[in-house]
């Protein structure tokens, strides 16, 4: 003969099972491939990026542009209002120290006031 479980040892069991994958989750979300000292370095190299691009192009185009490095390779993504500003951030980007690569995937966007003159 089998034995019924009860309806609280269930309770439990499913409880159990819930808080695992819960953690489960929650690990992986916060999982990175990357040692600490590499991403203090990426943080770096993103400040540093961050802030030359302030000085060094047009500063309206900046809070437009997202910039993210992993592992030294700095991507750039949003829009700005022409190539010039595209091609500048680029090469402001590879001037940094501690940047291998850079992935430009900056749009141009036209601003209204420049389309139509």
């Amino acid at each position: 003969m089998t034995k019924k479980a009860s309806p609280r040892a269930i309770c439990l069991i499913l409880l159990a099972m819930g808080a695992l994958i819960s953690v489960v989750a929650f690990a992986d979300g916060c999982n990175t491939l990357q040692p600490p000292n590499q991403q203090v370095k990426d943080a770096q190299i993103t400040t540093e990026v961050k802030t030359k691009l302030a000085a060094e192009v047009n500063p309206s185009s900046l809070a437009n542009i997202n910039v993210n490095t992993t592992n030294g390779v700095v991507t750039l993504a949003g829009g700005v209002e022409s190539t010039e500003v595209k091609s500048k951030a680029e090469t402001v980007t590879k001037s940094v120290s501690g940047v291998v690569q850079v992935n430009n995937d900056l749009q141009v966007v036209p601003t209204t006031a420049s389309v139509g003159h």
